[in-house]
């Protein structure tokens, strides 16, 4: 019998951070920067601050979770094992939709925003080159793809750095260092309408999770890997918020609220600082396509495994790279979408899927360690009881926040996905070999 090759420990704690960051993209906070300003009626300080407390009870809830199940899996193993099997698979099916529009998102934007500066090159073609760059960087392997992540996510970082730097060279003498948070005229549920935009800037801590079969003592360094990211990226967005807000006390006007990150750029150093910005955004959004094309592919590989998706193909490691490659080219053609859809529908299919994922985890949480492990001391109730329970309400709220078209599309997924599922399972040989002996196995243990 031919051994089935496995996915390789290799990635560190370091190299898992930036990972993590890569998805995310710290240059994001300029990417919404407009619209997060606008929903906030300016007070992205207090925003961030309460969307970082808000996305927190999940991050916890994901880190308790991957020491219960340090496999690939993510929400989708998390469900399944802690609360039902058919369960796990709808929130697997629903954080596919995540993982596959990811890379689509990072493909799509790389061809406008390239487009944008060499009008003669048509962003097709673009979409289809940086496609073929990001397949091929996932084919060579985890560690090769995390390095690479590291130096550019370390670029942006220099780069928000910067901005800060003469942000804080902009400041007056009289700027009071509490006057951000003196600003007592902008009623509450309006800085919270700014918080459920913000708290998607925080997607994709969790993608990490997806690479815990490649992660070195995985129980260990996964949940200390989600802490730092989460708590790095807090860093990013709330300090340069801080800067602006003690920098521009009064309210901005931006000329297209969709470039309002490149004009607060150009307000603080300049068309110099604005061309930087152009090269990191699109360094960053490379990077954020390298990650997310990760994550899908190890997603797929578990499904495929647990026979969710057809294990010839989606459990295929590839001998001597040992990556999912079968998996890293579906996604590659899935990509390809770039071409014809356009961005804020994609951007819909990653919030449904990301949200409905969070808001089951943190439910796994409450099902594995109170329910099913008994865990009801008293600081067993708040861990494992009140804080997920928490997590899962401030997650429902940002649900049903999300509009009627992104809703639809996400049920239309899942319908989709129970089609599928019953058809593999009505074309299934429940009389195989293999099936037998489990059955054997499940009668004996009954006995």
């Amino acid at each position: 019998m031919k051994k089935q090759v496995k996915l390789q420990q290799t990635l560190t704690l370091v190299q898992v951070v930036f990972l993590g960051l890569a998805w995310m993209t710290p240059m994001i906070y300029f990417s919404i920067y407009g619209i997060a300003y606008a929903s906030s009626s300016g007070m992205l300080t207090q925003a961030y601050l309460l969307a970082f407390i808000a996305i927190l009870f999940t991050a916890c809830s994901y880190g308790m979770m991957s020491v219960a199940h340090p496999t690939s899996g993510s929400a989708y193993t998390y469900v399944k094992k802690s609360v039902h099997p058919y369960l796990g698979f709808l929130v697997g099916w629903a954080l596919l939709l995540d993982y596959l529009f990811s890379p689509i998102i990072a493909c799509l934007t790389f061809g406008i925003y390239m487009h944008a500066q060499f009008p003669l090159i048509p962003a097709y073609a673009w979409i289809v080159g940086i496609n073929l760059v990001i397949t091929l960087v996932n084919i060579k392997g985890a560690s090769f793809s995390a390095n690479l992540s590291k130096w550019f996510v370390l670029l942006q970082m220099c780069f928000i750095a910067l901005f800060c730097i003469l942000l804080i060279r902009n400041l007056s003498s009289f700027s009071h260092p509490l006057a951000p948070f003196m600003q007592t005229d902008i009623p509450l549920p309006a800085i919270l309408s700014g918080v459920s935009v913000i708290c998607f800037s925080f997607l994709g801590f969790d993608s990490i999770t997806t690479m815990a079969e490649e992660t070195k003592d995985a129980k260990r360094n996964i949940p200390r890997a989600i802490g730092f990211i989460i708590i790095i990226a807090s860093i990013l967005y709330v300090t340069p918020s801080y800067l602006t807000q003690l920098a521009f006390p009064k309210a901005i006007s931006f000329m297209d609220v969709d470039a309002a990150g490149l004009e607060i750029v150009k307000m603080v150093g300049g068309a110099a600082l604005g061309s930087i910005f152009i090269i990191v955004l699109l360094f960053a959004i490379f990077t954020q396509g390298i990650s997310s094309v990760a994550s899908a592919s190890r997603l797929m590989y578990v499904m495929g495994r647990e026979r969710i998706l057809p294990e010839r193909y989606f459990a295929f490691v590839h001998p001597k790279l040992k990556t999912p490659v079968v998996n890293i080219l579906i996604v590659a053609i899935v990509s390809m979408l770039a071409l014809v859809i356009h961005l804020d529908m994609a951007i819909k299919f990653v919030n449904f899927g990301a949200l409905t994922a969070f808001f089951f985890v943190n439910l796994s949480v409450i099902s594995h360690y109170y329910v099913k492990e008994r865990r009801r001391s008293a600081s067993g109730t708040l861990l494992y009881l009140l804080l997920p329970g928490l997590g899962a309400g401030i997650i429902g709220w940002l649900f049903l926040l999300l509009s009627k078209d992104a809703l639809l599309m996400g049920l239309l997924w899942l319908v989709f996905g129970i089609a599928f599922n019953l058809r593999n399972m009505s074309f299934a040989k429940p009389w195989s070999g293999r099936n037998k002996l489990t059955l054997s196995k499940m009668k004996s243990s009954e006995r």
